[in-house]
């Protein structure tokens, strides 16, 4: 299934490269390339990955690019095809990144910064304890807990914490422990970096995403916030009535809120599984709110109406605030929303939906 990343919701800041004009650069060869070989450079921006430039490789694998600085420090990647590599750039940052056509986004090397080194870690680390043991992945955790907090307000903990392994949150804002180190880089944001796009959304994801373990314990989490529901959607269907989520959790049946694409390969198998699981819940009173990110709008509609369940489209798509409210990183992203109208569960994989939403239906 083809993943879109949605990766950070960042405002129109960064896109604004410094009056100066300064200029960042990043260079490097990869191996096993030649001039058929097409590299793009792409920013996050917005909660998608927009594409700065592109080029071809030379003969020899080599390549360079040379963009204005950004505002902010922000997460860039380099792609080929649909494998990365990501890293940040603050400023007039000259990295070199060195790597493998076959093993592009494995076997790889970042320098020139040392927030791009310690991202480089963090996602070699990752790759490692994915396939570890439980107890592997939870030391792994516990030490890159410690790192980020020695500097609660550097990129690096920016992108720790919305960091994705195995289709899964490292640090699942659902989770109390988690949401201390979250909390953390919130609070440091919010306490030093005003002016910086990430604040708001690390404190709106904090004072949204935060609530007491699901068991009713209390929460040991230093981070004081109150226990909300859903953000709420409101969003027209295919008949142009208007459809607020609120609305459809007051039912009182469990909610699947879903954000997707119906312009991509994936949509008609993933939406099989989805009707498969409305029809057999159906009666037990399970609701559907599905929300359209498609770029075009007919796509969607002629879709949309032949589906058994509410979808609407959001005409903002990737840059959408909601996507931004739910911290969307990729589509399909399926969320489930419990007889209380509390969220209590975020899915990525489709494989195991139906196992997550039987626990509480």
């Amino acid at each position: 299934m083809k993943k879109y990343l949605f990766m950070i919701a960042l405002i129109a800041a960064l896109l604004t490269a410094c009056g100066r004009g300064n200029k960042f650069e990043v260079k490097g060869n990869v191996a096993g390339a030649g001039d058929t070989t097409k590299l793009y450079l792409e920013m996050a921006s917005n909660g998608a990955w927009l594409a700065i430039d592109s080029t071809w490789a030379e003969s020899d694998g080599s390549y360079s690019f040379a963009e204005n600085a950004p505002q902010f420090p922000n997460i860039y990647r380099l792609r080929y095809g649909e494998k990365s590599i990501y890293f940040p750039i603050d400023s007039i940052d000259r990295l070199t990144i060195n790597t493998q056509l076959k093993e592009f986004d494995t076997k790889f090397d970042v320098s020139g910064s040392d927030d791009a080194v310690a991202i480089m870690k963090i996602d070699k680390d990752a790759m490692k304890y994915a396939k570890a043991s439980p107890a592997e992945m939870a030391k792994w955790k516990d030490q890159l807990s410690r790192e980020i907090v020695k500097d609660l307000q550097s990129i690096v903990a920016y992108y720790a914490i919305n960091k994705y392994v195995g289709g899964q949150p490292l640090f699942d804002p659902m989770n109390d422990n988690d949401m201390k180190i979250i909390g953390a880089v919130a609070n440091a944001y919010d306490s030093y970096k005003k002016d910086d796009p990430r604040t708001d959304y690390l404190v709106q994801l904090t004072l949204d995403a935060q609530r007491r373990r699901r068991s009713g314990k209390v929460s040991d989490s230093p981070i004081v916030a109150e226990q909300i529901s859903l953000i709420d959607i409101k969003l027209q269907d295919a008949n142009g009535k208007v459809q607020t989520l609120s609305e459809v959790a007051s039912k009182g049946g469990v909610v699947l809120l879903n954000f997707t694409m119906y312009d991509q390969s994936f949509s008609p198998a993933f939406n099989k599984v989805l009707n498969d699981i409305y029809t057999q819940y159906k009666d037990r009173g399970l609701n559907i709110y599905q929300v359209a990110l498609d770029e075009n709008v007919s796509n969607w509609r002629t879709a949309a109406k032949n589906l058994p369940w509410i979808t609407v489209y959001d005409a903002m798509g990737e840059n959408s605030q909601n996507v931004s409210a739910y911290n969307v990183m990729g589509v399909p992203t399926t969320f489930i929303i419990d007889r209380t109208g509390l969220i209590v569960d975020r899915v990525e994989d489709v494989n195991v939906l139906k196992q997550h939403v039987e626990k509480y239906i």
